[in-house]
């Protein structure tokens, strides 16, 4: 099955060439992306789940050891536990560290996220039913879950191996958050694990952001009615954005980089309104990614979407 077209699965490999062709990139530099991303997603994946620090709070509790007045204890061991996961991430895929994704990892994600929050039944499977508040889906028994394990990571090993990488980490993602196999905690790290994937496969750290926690949501919903296919795009968007970010900043001169504009300025240089170039986003037919609450895509975005057009009515 192809979860992604292949003109996006394309532009993501020619995106990635180019990035390959900056390295190795200066030490300093990863060094400072890397700060920005481990920040990003530490606050993005605790937000999404109900966190409510901000980003420049998270900051000051990670990077600064401060307290912040007003704020719950939890949320700030969330943020702390979250950042040792990241490392334990990045060690994981670290130079020739290639060893298959297990249940082991996925259990230790969880033991580091939540061990400061419910250290009873860190890393360990849930032995009762759960409910997620608000959704339609029911995760399978408990007494299931160890086998869904076993098979969901004899698949990503095995006949996983044949999907794009990015595919695959959109497809071991729903599979992983549907099978629900914690207590607490199931969201992020199932994002977590889902970043051994895309690091190993040489692409940027993968954030999934607050501000489009209703339709990552409504897209799982989508892909527990047995249609994944718009779930694998918003992956595929959110590659997109990391591996825009990385190329705007390694990228030399300004002449050889992008320039990202909001959907509404580009518009006033194209014949589409801002609302349909929006439709083409959301679909994925247009390259674009998010900062904030807005969309980002530019001209030569659009003149690459154009002449896709016009290839295939000719």
């Amino acid at each position: 099955m192809n979860y992604i077209p292949p003109e996006i699965l394309t532009r993501l490999d020619e995106k990635l060439a180019r990035l390959n062709s900056f390295r190795p990139l200066p030490p300093p530099l990863v060094r400072k992306l890397k700060e920005q991303f481990e920040l990003e997603m530490t606050y993005n994946s605790n937000a999404i789940e109900g966190n409510s620090l901000t980003l420049k709070e998270t900051f000051l509790v990670v990077n600064e050891g401060l307290a912040i007045k007003g704020k719950p204890l939890k949320d700030h061991l969330e943020a702390k536990g979250h950042t040792e996961a990241l490392e334990f991430l990045y060690e994981l895929t670290a130079g020739d560290n290639q060893d298959s994704l297990s249940e082991k990892v996925i259990r230790e994600f969880n033991e580091i996220v939540m061990r400061d929050i419910e250290r009873e039944w860190a890393g360990r499977y849930r032995n009762s039913n759960a409910i997620i508040g608000g959704a339609a889906h029911t995760p399978p028994e408990a007494v299931a879950v160890p086998q869904l394990m076993q098979e969901l990571i004899r698949w990503t090993n095995s006949e996983g191996r044949k999907l794009h990488p990015v595919e695959l980490a959109a497809v071991f993602h729903h599979r992983l958050v549907h099978i629900h196999p914690f207590f607490d905690g199931n969201g992020r790290t199932t994002r977590l694990a889902m970043n051994v994937i895309l690091l190993r496969a040489g692409y940027p750290l993968v954030v999934i952001l607050k501000n489009d926690r209703q339709r990552y949501y409504r897209l799982l919903a989508e892909a527990d009615r047995g249609n994944p296919v718009a779930f694998a795009r918003f992956i595929a968007q959110s590659v997109q954005r990391s591996l825009d970010i990385y190329l705007k900043v390694v990228t030399p001169g300004k002449r050889t980089r992008e320039k990202f504009i909001t959907l509404a300025e580009l518009a006033e240089n194209s014949s589409f309104s801002a609302k349909y170039l929006n439709l083409l986003t959301r679909t994925g037919k247009l390259e674009a990614h998010k900062e904030g609450r807005n969309w980002l895509s530019s001209e030569e975005a659009l003149k690459r979407y154009l002449d896709g057009r016009e290839r295939k009515r000719r």
